[in-house]
């Protein structure tokens, strides 16, 4: 074979690969069984990708089969291991161990925390006006979750379990008072642990600026790159609002909720980077409401 011919075909198979790219994006598995929270994370993933898509690229995503809470997630990215990303909440540590791409996923309805009670506690949450009431009842939280620092850096009584099933089983056992949840999460909670005699306190919500972002390993540029720009597509179309706003996980949020009803105590988030994008007010969604009694 002379040379000129090696050098066609050589051409020939470096187009072909850079021109029919597959992109394989390995993603976090749901913290469990009953968990459907990740649906909508991953509907954004697809929407980020597909808008950074070439004409002759292709990308799959692939869950992880390995259940995970978010310390294993977090050094399984670190290391390159089963996953290429995940999301959570972020934190000065979590952003100097991964690469984060600031884009509030949920436009900080997450740091928007309501609580899920004993039925029989009803009356008890009904009758708290104030944060020195509410800290005298002890709260539950996993115990790699950001939310755990953020409660305790403001005086609230924490009981931590590394189980997140587990959470709802303290909470029916008398093992703490409230489970604060963020208020995209807690109906189908709810539902997939309506067996347990819990309900949703209507009077009461935390709220602490906490972003939940897409992280991806320190070296894997590209693709933050990928799905960066792709969300900012989407933001700037329009896209993210409809389908955050619309995604069947939220619906009976925003409908039900109530947030604008309830006493919010604001509290201080010490776990926050300084260069989360607070001032942007086109990724957040905000609640108005009466200040509460201190």
């Amino acid at each position: 074979m002379n040379t000129l011919i090696k050098i066609i075909i050589s051409l020939t198979i470096a187009i072909s690969s850079t021109s029919y790219g597959k992109l394989i994006v390995r993603h976090v598995p749901p913290d469990s069984i009953h968990d459907k929270r990740h649906t909508y994370f991953i509907d954004l993933l697809k929407i980020a990708l597909k808008n950074t898509q070439g004409s002759n690229e292709v990308f799959s995503l692939e869950m992880s089969q390995s259940i995970m809470n978010q310390e294993r997630a977090i050094a399984s990215l670190q290391k390159k291991q089963f996953i290429d990303v995940l999301w959570t909440m972020t934190s000065v540590e979590r952003e100097k161990l991964l690469l984060p791409i600031r884009i509030p996923l949920l436009k900080g309805l997450l740091g928007h925390r309501i609580f899920i009670i004993r039925k029989a506690d009803k009356e008890k949450f009904t009758k708290i006006k104030t944060l020195k009431e509410l800290k005298q009842l002890r709260a539950g939280q996993g115990h790699d979750w950001p939310d755990t620092k953020i409660l305790q850096a403001n005086g609230f009584p924490v009981t931590p379990s590394p189980s997140y099933e587990g959470l709802f089983t303290m909470l029916e056992h008398n093992r703490f008072d409230y489970f604060p949840r963020g208020v995209t999460e807690v109906w189908q909670e709810l539902k997939e642990h309506s067996n347990k005699g819990l309900i949703l306190d209507m009077t009461l919500m935390l709220y602490y600026p906490a972003p939940i972002y897409f992280f991806v390993n320190k070296s894997n540029k590209e693709l933050a790159h990928q799905i960066s720009k792709g969300l900012w597509v989407a933001i700037k179309s329009g896209e993210f609002d409809r389908i955050f706003y619309n995604h069947p996980s939220h619906i009976s949020t925003l409908n039900s909720a109530k947030m604008e009803n309830r006493i919010i105590f604001t509290l201080q988030n010490p776990l926050l980077p300084p260069e989360t994008p607070i001032d942007n007010e086109v990724l957040w969604h905000k609640v108005e409401s009466h200040p509460p009694k201190r």
